[in-house]
């Protein structure tokens, strides 16, 4: 017995693969940046959807991951663009984002509330090189700027979030 495939058989599967394998750290980096499970959600969507479409595109000059990461950074800082998103109550619940392994300690919550404050750009680099992992070299990828750039930003971010945990305390 032969089972026909679609033509896009192999490509279904291969955005199947990166969204069982990548879903929760879209999830994740898109709750945080936008501070909205529900626009997260959607963000998420249309990261994948966005994958899907330019799969054949896709040069391979950086992870997969990396790839996705960078197409969900746009995808947000277009919602974030949005005229009714100005309006939208941005109060995220940390109730609200994908569980983690273990239960947060106070430090990592009140840390997590100190990133959500930060500004886009400052923001952007410490979700995706350190809650993410991705290398200075992978962020800058994802970003669009440099590496020093990015060295640059997360010095700066350290040094306001220093700050505001040290006025927390």
């Amino acid at each position: 017995m032969v089972t026909v495939q679609g033509p896009n058989s192999s490509r279904e599967e291969r955005l199947n693969r990166m969204m069982l394998t990548y879903e929760k750290e879209v999830l994740r980096l898109c709750c945080m940046y936008l501070h909205d499970v529900h626009l997260a959600q959607d963000a998420v969507q249309d990261t994948f959807l966005k994958a899907y479409r330019k799969l054949d595109s896709f040069e391979g000059r950086a992870s997969e991951r990396t790839w996705l990461m960078h197409i969900a950074v746009n995808t947000c800082r277009d919602l974030c663009r949005g005229g009714w998103f100005r309006h939208v109550d941005g109060a995220v619940s940390l109730d609200d984002l994908p569980v983690p392994v273990a239960p947060p300690s106070a430090e990592h919550i009140a840390l997590t509330q100190a990133i959500m404050r930060l500004k886009g750009k400052y923001r952007e680099v410490v979700l995706l090189h350190c809650d993410q992992g991705l290398t200075v070299r992978e962020t800058a990828k994802a970003l669009g700027i440099t590496a020093p750039a990015v060295m640059n930003r997360l010095k700066k971010a350290r040094a306001e979030l220093a700050r505001a945990l040290e006025e927390e305390a």
